[in-house]
């Protein structure tokens, strides 16, 4: 008999593997929360927090913004490279991270976007200017962009910064005001992690692994994109090798979909705990909302980020917050922050089909947004649409 997983109980164990099942309060532990999700996404737009810096505060309330720059810069406890999009990781993940060093340094190369970066690393002395003078930010630098400026273009010595990173020659050594500054990885990495030889055949069964350990039950897609560091035939040979066990969860629409799981997927099913009831405010690019097609068999959320929309077209908003109670999202809402005044201010709040905003719920918004003023330091609330209460629905 092939273990069938609730729709419920698969959203418990979800959210649980991804630090949202507990109420998140007690000391900050920005490290061991990055640890528990494998990375934390980073970006640099700032409506109310950047991205990193929500995350983080959505596992634990009392994290603030300059810890994780203080893990990066001071204590060499993360590191930052490229999963889906830029990130940071924990340290000792980086000996499993060459085959990915490796990985993107083939696809540049093999697309040709960095044909020219070499040379502008020798033009530029890229390298030797960073030897010489320590870690440097791209405004080091000065080359044009040759030909059509088209949205993604960069100039050579963006490009050639870029190509380095990727591949694992320059590291991030920290940041001021979201700008990185490169140096050398012997000047930022430990010497621990940095010396240690790892086969690339156990780089890929560590990461395929490790996936499968903070999804709890996976496709061979979702442990390919977990990391975006291992190719698909890779995947499919190590899933092929592993012991996974088949599973069926239920999805939100009451569907049975086969998934595999590891062969304690009873045990973790047993021990994960029921979410906090309390109602959060998620950010766009958080884990659990990452992954669009995961998000939609599992919640019946369907959410997309419209930043790259024209505002003409957009469905809901520029930048819309999901929010999450318990293990449900009820509704969305679209706010900014104005730092240097204090206010943070809601435009535009949508409930789920189905959803009532009760005064109890109402409460609860109300509780999480004086929760993340506190956070961004924006005491003032102010709505500038209609405000929740029992009435609505």
């Amino acid at each position: 008999m092939v273990l069938r997983i609730s729709n419920r109980d698969a959203r418990r164990i979800w959210l649980s593997l991804q630090g949202l099942a507990e109420t998140p309060t007690g000391p900050a532990a920005p490290r061991a929360t990055i640890r528990k999700l494998g990375f934390v996404q980073l970006d640099s737009i700032q409506v109310l927090s950047r991205a990193h810096h929500h995350i983080l505060w959505s596992r634990n309330q009392n994290y603030r913004e300059p810890m994780l720059n203080t893990l990066l810069a001071e204590d060499r406890a993360v590191f930052e490279h490229f999963t889906h999009d830029a990130s940071v990781l924990p340290i000792e993940t980086y000996p499993y991270w060459r085959a990915q060093f490796a990985r993107r340094k083939a696809k540049m190369d093999a697309k040709g976007w960095y044909a020219d970066a070499l040379t502008s690393c020798a033009d530029l002395g890229i390298k030797d200017r960073i030897t010489a003078e320590g870690a440097l930010s791209t405004e080091a630098f000065d080359t044009k962009i040759e030909g059509p400026k088209e949205m993604w273009s960069r100039p050579p010595h963006k490009r050639a910064l870029d190509y380095m990173w990727y591949a694992g020659e320059l590291a991030t050594c920290y940041r001021q005001s979201f700008k990185k500054f490169y140096n050398l990885p012997e000047r930022v990495i430990p010497e621990a992690f940095r010396t240690h030889d790892i086969p690339r055949t156990d780089q890929i069964d560590w990461l395929c692994r490790e996936a499968v350990a903070r999804l709890g039950f996976a496709t061979s897609g979702d442990i390919k994109r977990f990391w975006e560091a291992v190719d698909t035939p890779d995947v499919r040979a190590w899933v092929e090798a592993s012991d996974l066990i088949p599973i069926e969860i239920q999805t939100a629409n009451r569907d049975w979909i086969p998934m595999l799981a590891t062969p304690n997927i009873e045990a973790q099913l047993d021990s994960a705990p029921a979410p906090t009831s309390r109602l959060r405010l998620l950010n766009p690019f958080d884990p659990v909302i990452r992954d669009r097609d995961r998000l939609s068999r599992l919640f019946g959320f369907d959410y997309r980020i419209e930043i790259f929309v024209p505002a003409a077209k957009r469905i809901w908003g520029y930048y819309v917050y999901p929010l999450l109670e318990g293990d449900r999202f009820v509704g969305r809402i679209e706010c900014k922050a104005d730092r240097k005044k204090g206010v943070l201010t809601v435009t535009q709040l949508w409930a789920e089909p189905g959803v009532r905003w009760t005064e109890a719920r109402a409460r609860k918004l109300d509780a999480e947004l004086a929760r993340m003023g506190r956070f961004i330091g924006t005491s003032d609330i102010q709505w500038m649409c209609q405000r929740p209460n029992a009435q609505t629905s």
